[in-house]
């Protein structure tokens, strides 16, 4: 679960839009209601969770004036600018009809006339409302920032966890190798145990006898064995080799991203 500070802040504001684009084209929810959700999570909600896929939780609601100054800004202004825009157009259109009509005939009362006027009058009132509150393009160049920065941070964790992986591996492949050499080794004390039990029945024998040839036989088999295990320690040696220069490589790219990010 992460916690934020407050919706107001550029994190906050980031995920105001996410949370928007959720509700109004993955959810298909109509606008009117997408507008009240997003009303009600400005102003006083905690659990951002309850409507949203986003694990988030608000710790500092912004109240009732601070969150509806928050949500014209970055809700109804950011979406809804150009429909308020075509209706202050549409009241414009009328006033002028009636106006028009009035001139040319006395059927069109006063009272028309006059609340075609307070209609164009409210709507350019709610148009400047809402212009008061046009989001800064200073914000707008943080937001960009900011989610530039996220994006590369991802692709470094991404990175550096690729790298613990195959570390990980190069690890348990150092595990099996230790357990080859401490095999070679029980391997070769046995040998030498059979090597000197050679020697001695060559000094106590002066012909072959069928203990000495089971005895040859049983030193050629341990030879056999240790070449194998001979070269399977070389192949491994080459596979921890390959391994090697891989993992440097990562480290190499995580020390550039890193820098990157730094900078």
């Amino acid at each position: 679960m992460k916690n934020i500070d407050t919706l107001s802040s550029i994190e906050g504001r980031a995920l105001l839009a996410e949370i928007y684009n959720e509700l109004r084209y993955e959810k298909q929810m109509s606008n009117f209601a997408t507008l009240i959700l997003c009303w009600r999570i400005c102003t006083h909600e905690r659990e951002i969770f309850r409507y949203a896929k986003k694990e988030v939780t608000v710790l500092h609601p912004l109240g009732f004036f601070s969150g509806t100054g928050l949500w014209m800004e970055e809700v109804l202004n950011r979406y809804y600018f150009t429909t308020i825009n075509s209706f202050v157009y549409f009241g414009a259109a009328i006033l002028l009809v009636i106006i028009g009509m009035r001139r040319f005939s006395e059927n069109i009362s006063p009272d028309i006339v006059i609340a075609g006027i307070a209609f164009e009058a409210l709507m350019l009132i709610v148009m400047f409302i809402v212009m008061l509150y046009t989001p800064s393009e200073e914000l707008e160049t943080l937001k960009s920032k900011t989610g530039d920065r996220q994006a590369t941070i991802d692709d470094l964790i991404i990175e550096v966890g690729e790298i613990s992986r195959d570390f990980a591996a190069v690890v348990s492949q150092l595990e099996k190798l230790s357990e080859s050499y401490q095999e070679v080794l029980k391997q070769q004390s046995n040998l030498s145990y059979l090597i000197g039990k050679l020697a001695e029945n060559y000094s106590n024998a002066s012909a072959p006898n069928p203990q000495m040839l089971e005895i040859m036989k049983e030193t050629n088999s341990a030879l056999s064995d240790f070449k194998n295990t001979v070269e399977y320690l070389n192949n491994a040696a080459e596979v921890l080799k390959r391994e090697e220069i891989e993992i440097a490589v990562r480290k190499e790219v995580e020390r550039i991203l890193v820098n990157k990010v730094s900078v």
